[in-house]
């Protein structure tokens, strides 16, 4: 994978990531990153009190790449220490936000009305056509209907601008409080023998990595994966003799941690660090509903997000559990410190080691987690931040400063499409898409925003098996995921029509067998090229 993101970076612009040194932040100090979900402000507006920037027109009026990229696009940073609080400055009107986006919806209306147009003309004319004569011996036959929007396949689209199908239709309302269902022995027969084999696996003395990565590459059964997942995160050794011990070891250190450092959260040194993870927690993941706080409720009124979690990271005792990961995180990693993006990796290791002790769906159900007993709720943390801290260990460089491990994925991301899918590659080139625009997110919250949670469990899963899964395999994944909307993306016609549906893919009612044609595509990319690297260089 090294060689592979070093030799496509290769000829990448030298200042394309590169801010104004005198901007560079203190070690811990936060950046935060926006995605499509969260678009910074525009900086260009003039308001009291605003610095103002000069453009450097000694450098052949040359403008930094990235800045250029901010004003093509929400996928970017601001320079701003807290852009969010920022917004509360600006004086933009929403009357002229909501008509810029009514004439860009508007336009494709227009376009797929002028088509439906043709097609009913068509059909028409079709139908007033004399029939045939009875003598000349021809059967008469049909004419097939028109296709509607409701007959196209369940990943495709009209032509028009991305439906945004996960969004979902009416406004969001949390599913009704239901009680805790403690985790009993009784397993599905379906998986009874798969069980099996991993829980011998787990009682051998020395339990052999390889053999269980065979294992969990296809998908790891509920009962089994909190503990699969912590002896190949790094978190548990092999040696079942040492587990317990280690886990015990590693829950005290933890807390440790947070008598330490935790009452620093409001110490000027990191109160920013902290301010950001207490406004990031609440909008975990895309479209969440506002949260009634009082330091963003004003700045976040009229950006109502909705997600199938919302009503789990309404609950204060989860809110605080992710604060004091994340912080304690950030305090112990002052390389990168907190960068926006980091929230979302907590959430599937929170949901599964929730799941050794409740048979709720958190995807779908909503219950008090209060009910748990605080011991239970201290182990899901400590084994929460651990396990995350190993699989951030693994691809930190995406989250220091300038983001270059994203950078250098990207451009292998390009030229891996540029190889196993031209008309793709040469149809984003024509209308002036770039890939750091949609692929951004995907690297930075590895495809967390954009396929449901229970997806995303099982496609780490995997990542858990493979080797470097999230630094190598991700990768190929997120080539395999764009082939799929190849066809989707081929019918639109224009920069916003694209990038509207590479933001929105309509990937709601995905599950395993989706998942598993993922991977599959995925795994074939990857014995490819994995191996001939050279095959991914730039050419000179």
């Amino acid at each position: 994978m090294a060689s592979l993101s070093s030799g496509s970076s290769r000829e990448a612009k030298p200042g394309f990531w590169k801010k104004n040194s005198n901007n560079v932040p203190l070690p811990g100090s936060i950046k935060p990153v926006y995605g499509a979900q969260h678009p910074p402000p525009y900086t260009n507006v003039t308001t009291p009190g605003w610095p103002q920037k000069k453009d450097d027109k000694s450098k052949n009026n040359k403008r930094d790449a990235f800045q250029e990229f901010e004003n093509k696009t929400s996928d970017a940073w601001d320079d701003g220490d807290d852009d969010l609080m920022e917004m509360a400055n600006l004086r933009l009107s929403l009357k002229d936000v909501h008509s810029s986006a009514r004439v860009v919806l508007d336009n494709h209306s227009k376009k797929t009305q002028a088509a439906n147009r043709q097609q009913q003309q068509a059909s028409t004319a079709a139908s007033k056509a004399p029939a045939p004569s009875k003598n000349n011996g021809a059967s008469s036959s049909p004419s097939p209907p028109p296709i509607s929007p409701s007959h196209v396949p369940p990943h495709h689209h009209p032509t028009g601008p991305g439906l945004g199908v996960r969004q979902g239709g009416g406004g969001y309302q949390p599913p009704k409080m239901t009680s805790i269902r403690y985790v009993t022995d009784k397993q599905p027969d379906r998986e009874a023998s798969k069980i099996e084999k991993f829980k011998a696996l787990f009682k051998e003395p020395s339990l052999d990595l390889g053999d269980l990565r065979k294992l969990c590459w296809s998908g790891i059964p509920k009962a089994v994966r909190p503990t699969a997942w912590k002896i190949l995160s790094g978190y548990l050794p092999t040696a079942a003799d040492r587990r317990q011990e280690i886990l015990e070891r590693k829950r005290k250190e933890y807390f440790g941690y947070i008598d330490q450092y935790y009452e620093t959260r409001y110490q000027e040194l990191h109160e920013e660090t902290f301010r950001q993870i207490h406004i990031d927690i609440p909008r975990m993941n895309p479209l969440i509903p506002i949260f009634q706080q009082l330091i963003v409720q004003e700045i976040l009124k009229d950006i109502p997000r909705m997600t199938s979690l919302a009503h789990l990271f309404q609950e204060k005792p989860v809110q605080e559990i992710f604060e004091r990961i994340l912080y304690i995180w950030a305090i112990r990693h002052p390389a990168s410190g907190y960068v926006q993006g980091i929230n979302d990796l907590v959430t599937p290791f929170f949901v599964v080691f929730l799941s050794e002790y409740i048979e709720n769906d958190i995807e779908v159900e909503n219950c008090d987690l209060t009910e748990l007993s605080q011991a239970t709720r201290d182990v899901i943390e400590a084994d929460s931040f651990w396990c995350m801290s190993k699989l951030l260990d693994g691809i930190q460089d995406n989250y220091t400063f300038a983001q270059p491990g994203i950078q250098m994925k990207v451009n292998a991301l390009r030229e891996l499409i540029k190889r196993i899918d031209a008309p793709m590659y040469n149809h984003l080139e024509q209308q002036g898409v770039e890939f750091l625009q949609f692929s951004f997110r995907w690297m930075n919250n590895l495809l967390m925003r954009e396929i449901p949670l229970r997806c995303t469990i099982r496609l780490w899963d995997t990542y858990q098996a493979e080797v470097n899964g999230f630094a190598d395999f991700h990768l190929y994944v997120c080539a395999a995921f764009l082939k799929r909307f190849s066809e989707d993306a081929l019918r639109e016609h224009d920069f916003q029509g694209i990038l509207m549906l590479l933001q929105n893919l309509p990937t709601l009612h995905w599950r395993d067998k989706e998942m598993s044609e993922l991977l599959a595509e995925a795994y074939k990319l990857k014995y490819m090229f994995a191996d001939a690297p050279r095959h991914l260089l730039l050419k000179s």
